[in-house]
């Protein structure tokens, strides 16, 4: 049998699988779709973000401003030289828009440095000990045709976390699934075992029609059971959090009332390839800096992103019911980058949404080789570019514009970036190639460099000035020897993500949608003529860039970073896909973190495990929670 969106039994071609118990009885919410040109009415602002949060944001804005301006006023000084033309207003805009951007990254580093070396933290709703919650909170996990075995196995470690936490009665797991038919056997195989080794009630659907993706997945919940739950904590496939987490975030949404929602900072964990380890450590590094900036910033108009975050049931019913787009794919339909999205109609109803940093273990993994992370990062570009048809959504608050805006931006810079470089070319052919034109002074290309490197310098810093957290590295040697591997690793890769990017929205500019790809989470690498084929595009442009190099022309000549990495992609892609590599660089103490120093017990416990592969134990949950034989 095989069982529609409601849970109910019918035939099927692969067996007998699902069963009416398999989920529990339906409580329905109200979830209405949401009128984006009207404003709701006018609700009271949440009064849950530290004093000073407009006096912060004006300088941080105002700081990028002054910064952009600077730039692109040497550059126009070295421009005017001959005249202003056409282009040089092009070449002029594009920089300080680019300029710009890198400015922002920078003072937003800046100031969480400032924040981690003072020694004190934003206040957020989860920054108290948690006492015990007393809101039921169900645990949603969206799957989309996973290798069940480490999905489940996670699933088994949080359970068995919550429960000695104490919460076995206040949590329950719910297993969304938008497989293929074919998946549902060994999904409800590893459901059914799940259900027999779990402290907490366990539930499991497939959706017949996989309407809308992961938020029409979440909804069609919300709408059939969200009348039963205080809260829901949103996971993806591969992420893990404690028990002591979980506990913390329903116990401080019992005390804020007016909070909407808390999104915590995963830690990433969990590399084998090169690839992988070396994206984990950057993201444990580099993290803090930049995370204890968006908290002193963000505010009460935090994002969502997607998972590792606890969402308030009634006010996500109230204010989050999507709608379908005018108009077709990428651009209308269905909106694919629903989170920040959701977080913005949470605070337009007035929820407070807030980012918290917590120690007490949120973590999730990272795509194995860049393939990997070239396929969801397509789907990202596409969702994010969508946001642009959102931004003048009524009623939403300008802090909110400016992420979705900054969303699509992230993507946009990469096709700016490469136009920069055209432009600078042609304006220097035109001036017989003079190099002024390109680099105009010495204290405008020193400031790109600190710009660009400063905010790797700082999270050095401050990690190397405490022991403890050194040591979780690998001591300082080790953590040194990292970051000087990282910056020429990061050098050689941006100009081929550039290319990647630019391609990524030049294809969803043609009409080109993103399909709803297998995420590969292992890889056993990717050989070099797969790498060479998908980097096609890499190596002509690398080549033509190459060979007017060679022909002495000198703007090509000083762009040589840029086709040198181009050129290099096939080899990057395949040799950084390598697990062995990865494991060869652990073994001399590079991009170490401090999970694989100290193994977390936790994360030791979600390994695959033989009784994760097991026959399944004959215990049901009944309808009402209770464990009947």
């Amino acid at each position: 049998m095989i069982h529609d969106a409601s849970g109910t039994a019918s035939a099927s071609p692969w067996g007998p699988i699902a069963t009416p118990g398999d989920m529990p009885a339906e409580t329905p919410a109200m979830m209405p779709l949401q009128v984006l040109e009207e404003a709701p009415a006018p609700t009271r602002p949440p009064r849950t973000s530290p004093h000073g949060m407009t006096e912060r944001r004006l300088l941080l804005v105002l700081g990028t401003l002054i910064i952009g301006t600077f730039g692109a006023g040497e550059i126009t000084r070295s421009l005017s030289s001959d005249g202003i033309q056409a282009i040089d207003v092009i070449l002029m805009a594009l920089f300080f828009a680019l300029f710009g951007w890198i400015a922002f990254g920078f003072l937003n580093a800046f100031a969480g440095f400032l924040l981690l070396v003072s020694g004190r933290s934003v206040p957020t709703p989860a920054a108290a000990p948690a006492a015990k919650p007393v809101g039921r909170t169900a645990i949603l996990l969206p799957i989309h045709n996973e290798e069940v075995e480490p999905v489940f196995a996670r699933l088994r470690a949080m359970s068995r976390s919550i429960a000695a936490a104490g919460g076995v009665h206040l949590f329950e797991l719910f297993i969304l699934s938008d497989s293929k038919p074919e998946r549902e056997v060994p999904e409800h195989k590893a459901f059914r075992r799940l259900r027999g080794l779990s402290p907490l009630p366990v539930w499991y659907r497939r959706r017949l029609v996989n309407e809308a993706r992961k938020p029409g997945n979440i909804a069609d919940w919300v709408r059939r059971h969200g009348g039963s739950f205080d809260y829901m904590m949103v996971l993806d496939a591969d992420s893990l959090m404690s028990g002591a987490a979980v506990m913390r975030l329903a116990a401080a949404m019992d005390r804020h009332p007016q909070v909407g929602l808390l999104q915590t900072i995963p830690m990433v964990i969990g590399g084998e390839t090169l690839f992988a380890r070396w994206q984990q450590f950057c993201a444990r590094l580099y993290g803090p800096v930049f995370s204890a900036g968006l908290l002193w910033w963000s505010g009460a108009e935090a994002s969502f992103w997607g998972h590792n975050a606890i969402i308030r049931t009634a006010a996500f019913a109230e204010a989050c019911g999507l709608p379908k787009l005018a108009g077709p794919e990428p651009f209308g339909g269905h909106i694919m980058s629903h989170d920040m999205f959701e977080a913005a109609l949470l605070r337009r109803r007035g929820w407070a949404c807030h980012m918290v940093a917590m120690q007490d273990g949120t973590y999730e993994e990272y795509p194995p080789t860049f393939v990997e992370h070239a396929q969801r990062d397509r789907r990202w570009c596409q969702g994010n570019l969508q946001h642009l048809r959102v931004l003048d959504t009524a009623g939403v608050h300008w802090v909110n514009r400016l992420q979705l805006l900054m969303g699509a931006s992230a993507y946009l810079t990469s096709p700016l970036w490469l136009l920069l470089l055209g432009v600078s070319a042609i304006v220097a052919a035109h001036s017989e190639g003079e190099i002024q034109i390109i680099a105009p002074s010495g204290w405008l290309l020193a400031l790109t460099i600190v710009l660009l490197f400063a905010p790797k310098f700082m999270a050095l810093g401050w990690m190397l000035a405490d022991p403890v957290r050194r040591q979780g590295f690998g001591g300082g040697r080790a953590l040194t020897k990292s970051v000087l591997a990282d910056i020429p690793l990061s050098a050689l890769v941006a100009p081929m993500m550039m290319m990647t990017q630019s391609l990524a929205v030049i294809d969803i500019l043609r009409g080109r949608k993103s399909g709803w790809a297998v995420q590969n989470r292992v890889s056993d690498g990717v050989s070099m003529s797969d790498a060479a084929r998908a980097s096609r595009p890499h190596l002509i442009l690398g080549a033509v860039m190459a060979t007017a190099a060679i022909l002495g022309w000198q703007p090509a000549i000083w762009m040589s970073p840029i086709f040198a990495g181009l050129l290099a992609s096939p080899l990057l892609v395949a040799w950084t896909s390598r697990a062995s590599i990865g494991h060869a660089s652990a073994r001399r103490r590079y991009f170490m973190i401090p999970e694989e120093r100290r193994p977390n017990p936790l994360i030791r416990d979600a390994q695959v495990s033989p009784e994760d592969l097991g026959e399944p134990v004959e215990t049901r949950w009944g309808s009402t929670g209770e464990v009947t034989a």
